[in-house]
Parts: structure tokens; C-alpha cells; sequence
């Protein structure tokens, strides 16, 4: 490593959706502890392509140490990742996967898994009959498909369940509040027989509910990302569940893996983490706000980096 403070780029996807936040908190964390410093790189419009690219262009221009990236788009900005790569700049990849170069270190959940868990425990919930509103994310995210895959495993298994439209909210709530609401005074007297609503993020789960409430109705919702938000709302009663897919404790260990591979440490090349389905039976655990979560110890990660990805248990989640 550097005998200087190394330095440390890492770009995330917007400033809208609090999980980058909390990454951005996490990455901070990781460096401060190693004596680096953070240099962050967010597009002004939230998940902009060009904007990320012209980001990689500028950071190129006075190259860190390394790289944190976690991709607005699963393949478009892969012209951007091989350009690191011509530079030399090893690269930790958080939340979502790349599609180009060959990170050091990949940290993130199965996100196909823990979309099905969740969703397996909503229609568990409306005892598996009714008619389901689908919010996906962004097209072409990296975590987008996979998730909407979970759900949609997840409805294939209960054929009294009807699929009654799949929304895109973008990962943003306003996006998510604008469009369901669209849908909802689409479908005229038909509205109110929809009977829950799976998101596959926490703030277009939020969007729902209040595009929901705005129209006099209450239906079970679930989200994903336990984010502080998202347990208010699990506490109120207004959200169902939500799962643990902590982009603050990614990010920190991604960062994290990036110093100890400049210091001449081996990390894994992967790292998976555990999450879990929060509902009111155990949502203390996680009920305060980013700043005041730990994030994960490297050497408790490290020893069992794969692990069953949802489990539904009470749960310590600065520990687990």
C-alpha cells in the first residue's frame, strides 16, 4: 500500500434511495478505520448511465488507489469498468454485480432467493389467493431481474394467486407512489380487489402504501432493505415486512476488502451475506437510524462468507 492516505473512489448509484446512503456511511466507516480516505462519485440524476460514465472519465483523470463501484446498469456501463481495468485500478464490487472486469471482491445477497423468501411469506400472509401488484426496480439493474424473478417463483407456486400487473418504480418512491397510483385509478371499480402489493425495494414499498392510503385503502405490502424508514413502518403496522439486504454493511465490507488487498492481504472473491425477513415480531433489532447500525466484523464475514440466504428468525442484525 501507499505510504501515503491511500485514496478510495466509490461510485454509487443516486442520493435519493437512503440504501446508497448507507452505503456511502459504510465505505467511510471501512476507510476510517484503515487510515484511507473516500472519494465519492454519485450521479446527480439518480441511476443516470452517461452520468456514471463521465464520472469514471473524471476519477480517471487523477487515479485513487482503488475502486468501490457498485453499477447504475447491469451491462451498460461495462465500457467504464474495462477502462479501470486498462488503468490498473483494483476494483470491489457491492450490492449488485458487474457484469465486466474481475473485482476483487464481490458483497452482496442472492437476490432471487431473498425476493421468493419474501414473497413466499406475503402470500403466506392473504393465504395464498388473491390478486398481487408487482413494483420491480429500475430496468437493467443488476438487482432488478433477479428479484423479479424471486417473486415471480414465488407466485408459481400458489396458482390461486393472480398476477395482476407488473409496475417498474424505477428504486425511487416518487417514481413508485406516481405509478401505482396511475394503475390504481386505471383499473376503476376493479381497484379494490387487489390484495397485496410485493415491491422489490423499500422506498417504492413506501410509494405504494401511500399511493394506497391517497385512495382509501390498506393492503399488506412487503419491501426489501430494512431500511430505517421501512421499520417505522413495519412498527405502525403500515408495512408487512421488509428483508435485511443492508447496502451499509456491502459497501463497508467491500471497502474493507479493498485496503486489505492493497496492504498485500488474500480476500475472497465473493462474500454472501446472510439477510433476513423483519416483520413485527422482530423488528427492535433493527429500529434505529444508519448512523447508529455496526456494520460486520471481517473476521466473523470471512469464516462463513455463504450462508442460507433468508431465514425468518429473530435476530440481531449488528452481529449476525
Amino acid at each position: 500500500m501507499s505510504a501515503r492516505s491511500p485514496r478510495i473512489a466509490v461510485f454509487t448509484k443516486n442520493r435519493s434511495n437512503p440504501a446508497y446512503e448507507g452505503a456511502r456511511l459504510g465505505a467511510d466507516r471501512a476507510a476510517a478505520a484503515f487510515g484511507a480516505q473516500t472519494v465519492h462519485y454519485v450521479p446527480t440524476v439518480p441511476d443516470d448511465i452517461a452520468q456514471q460514465i463521465t464520472l469514471v472519465d473524471a476519477m480517471l483523470a487523477t487515479p485513487p488507489e482503488g475502486v468501490v463501484f457498485v453499477p447504475v446498469h447491469a451491462t451498460q456501463v461495462n465500457g467504464a469498468i474495462e477502462a479501470m481495468v486498462r488503468a490498473g485500478l483494483p476494483i470491489t464490487n457491492p450490492i449488485g454485480r458487474m457484469t465486466a472486469g474481475d473485482p476483487v471482491t464481490f458483497v452482496g445477497s442472492d437476490d432471487e432467493a431473498l425476493a421468493c423468501g419474501v414473497a413466499r411469506y406475503l402470500l403466506r400472509h392473504i393465504n395464498a389467493r388473491g390478486r398481487v401488484l408487482m413494483v420491480e426496480g429500475i430496468a437493467g439493474s443488476a438487482t432488478s431481474a433477479p428479484r423479479t424473478r424471486g417473486f415471480i417463483a414465488a407466485l408459481a407456486e400458489h396458482p390461486e394467486v393472480t398476477l395482476a400487473a407488473r409496475i417498474t418504480g424505477d428504486y425511487q418512491y416518487n417514481v413508485a407512489r406516481a405509478r401505482v397510483g396511475d394503475w390504481l385509478d386505471g383499473q376503476g371499480d376493479n381497484a379494490p380487489l387487489l390484495d397485496a402489493v410485493l415491491a422489490a425495494n423499500d422506498v417504492m414499498a413506501l410509494g405504494a402504501i401511500d399511493a394506497l392510503h391517497e385512495r382509501g385503502w390498506q393492503l399488506p405490502v412487503i419491501g426489501i432493505n430494512a431500511l430505517p424508514e421501512a421499520i417505522s413502518a413495519v412498527r405502525a403496522g403500515r408495512l408487512l415486512a421488509t428483508v435485511d439486504f443492508d447496502a451499509m454493511k456491502m459497501a463497508h465490507l467491500a471497502t474493507e476488502a479493498l485496503l486489505r488487498h492493497l496492504r498485500g492481504e488474500r480476500v475472497p472473491r465473493q462474500i454472501v451475506l446472510p439477510v433476513q425477513i423483519v416483520d413485527r415480531s422482530n423488528f427492535a433489532a433493527w429500529d434505529c437510524p444508519l448512523s447508529e447500525r455496526a456494520c460486520l466484523r471481517w473476521d466473523d464475514v470471512v469464516c462463513d462468507s455463504v450462508s442460507d440466504p433468508v431465514s425468518h428468525a429473530p435476530g440481531d442484525p449488528h452481529h449476525s
